[in-house]
C-alpha cells in the first residue's frame, strides 16, 4: 500500500508540474482529491484492513493528500503570478507620456449668431416658428402678392420640383402659414434654410439661411416697426448703434424700406469694414400689404402688421468679421475654432 501511495504522489507531481493552464490544474485536483479521486478511493478501502493497521494507513494517506495539495497550491500560485505579470505588461501605463486631451466642440458661427438673435426677439415677446423647406408655390409666391409671371420671381429664381412645389426662397412662407391659422395677434420670427439658384461666391450661395419676422395686431404702425428694429440693432450691434431707413419696394409690404446700421467698427466715421460709407445694410422690412392680409382672411381695416427679414449668414459675416461666406461651410477646423 505504501508503494502505491508513493506511485500516486509521484504521478500527481509530474502531471501537476506539466499542467499548462488553471483548468487542467482543477481537473487534476478532482482526479486525485475529489469525491471519486484516487486518494478518496484508497480511504474507502480502509474498512477492509485489520484494526491495528488502520491508524498507520490513515496517516500515510493523509500525508500523501497533504503533499499533493501542496503541489497544487504551489503550481496555482505560480500560474497566478505569471498571469498577473502578463497582464501588467499588456496594460502598462507610461506615466511620463502627456495626457490625452478630450476636445469639446462648440456651436457653428451661424448657430451662435442665431441663438443671439432668437434671445433678443424672445425677450421682446416673439415666438420662434418653423415651416417646411419644400414648399408650395402658393405659400412662397402667390400668397405673398407675387403672382405668376411677376418680375419678383426672376429675382428669386429657385429650384422647382414640379409646377406647384419648390424649395422655398424665403421663410416668409411661414408667415403666411401662421396668418392662415386665424389666431391673432401674431408676433413671431421664422428662422430657416432657403434656396435660390445663385452662383457660389464670397457673398452668395444656392443654400443659405434667413430670419423673417412678423407682427399682426390692431393699431400696428410703421413707428412700431422702426422702434422694434432700432431696439434689435442696439442689442445686437451695440447700444450706440444708429439705424437708417431707406425707401424700397417689396411686393408683400407697403410701404417698404431697407435698413442700414451705423458701422460698429468706426461708429459711422468710415472705414474699410463699411467701405468708407459709415453705414452697413442689414435687412429689408415694411408694413404688411393689405392684400396679403385679405388673402389670409384678415380684415386690413381692423388689423395691420409689419414684417422684416435678414440673412443669417450676413449677420454672421458682419459680427464675426468674416469676409467670405464660403468659409462657413468648408468644415475647416482651423477656421471654425476661432469662434
Amino acid at each position: 500500500m505504501k508503494e502505491r501511495l508513493a506511485k500516486i504522489k509521484e504521478e500527481a507531481a509530474q502531471k501537476i508540474q506539466a499542467a499548462a493552464s488553471m483548468d487542467v490544474l482543477n481537473e487534476l485536483k478532482v482526479a486525485y482529491l475529489g469525491k471519486k479521486g484516487q486518494i478518496t478511493e484508497l480511504m474507502k478501502g480502509m474498512k477492509d484492513l485489520p484494526a491495528e493497521e488502520k491508524p498507520a494507513f490513515g496517516q500515510m494517506v493523509n500525508a500523501t493528500r497533504s503533499e499533493i495539495e501542496g503541489f497544487l497550491e504551489e503550481m496555482k500560485n505560480s500560474m497566478e503570478e505569471k498571469l498577473l505579470d502578463a497582464k501588467m505588461k499588456s496594460e502598462v501605463i507610461d506615466v511620463t507620456l502627456p495626457g490625452k486631451k478630450k476636445e469639446l466642440g462648440h456651436d457653428h458661427p451661424n448657430n451662435m449668431i442665431l441663438k443671439q438673435v432668437e434671445e433678443i426677439f424672445i425677450g421682446m415677446g416673439y415666438e420662434v416658428v418653423s415651416g417646411p423647406e419644400v414648399e408650395y408655390d402658393h405659400y412662397n409666391f402667390e400668397a405673398l402678392n407675387i403672382p405668376a409671371n411677376h418680375p419678383a420671381k426672376d429675382e428669386q429664381d429657385t429650384f422647382y420640383i414640379n409646377s406647384d412645389i419648390l424649395l422655398r426662397t424665403q421663410t416668409s412662407s411661414v408667415q403666411i402659414r401662421e396668418m392662415e391659422k386665424g389666431v391673432l395677434p401674431i408676433k413671431m420670427i421664422a428662422p430657416g434654410r432657403v434656396f435660390r439658384a445663385d452662383e457660389v461666391d464670397a457673398t452668395h450661395s444656392p443654400s443659405f439661411h434667413q430670419i423673417e419676422g412678423l407682427v399682426v395686431d390692431k393699431g400696428i404702425t410703421f413707428a412700431d416697426l422702426k422702434g422694434t428694429l432700432e431696439e434689435f440693432c442696439r442689442r445686437f450691434f451695440g447700444e450706440d448703434t444708429k439705424t437708417k431707413f431707406r425707401p424700397h419696394h417689396f411686393p408683400f409690404t407697403e410701404p417698404s424700406a431697407e435698413v442700414d446700421v451705423s458701422c460698429f467698427k468706426c461708429h459711422g466715421k468710415g472705414c474699410r469694414f463699411c467701405k468708407d460709407e459709415g453705414w452697413i445694410e442689414i435687412l429689408g422690412c415694411g408694413m404688411v400689404h393689405p392684400h396679403v392680409l385679405e388673402m389670409q382672411g384678415i380684415d386690413p381695416t381692423v388689423y395691420s402688421g409689419f414684417a422684416f427679414g435678414f440673412g443669417l449668414e450676413r449677420l454672421t459675416l458682419l459680427k464675426c468679421e468674416i469676409d467670405d461666406m464660403r468659409l462657413l461651410y468648408e468644415n475647416d477646423l482651423r477656421f471654425l475654432k476661432q469662434f
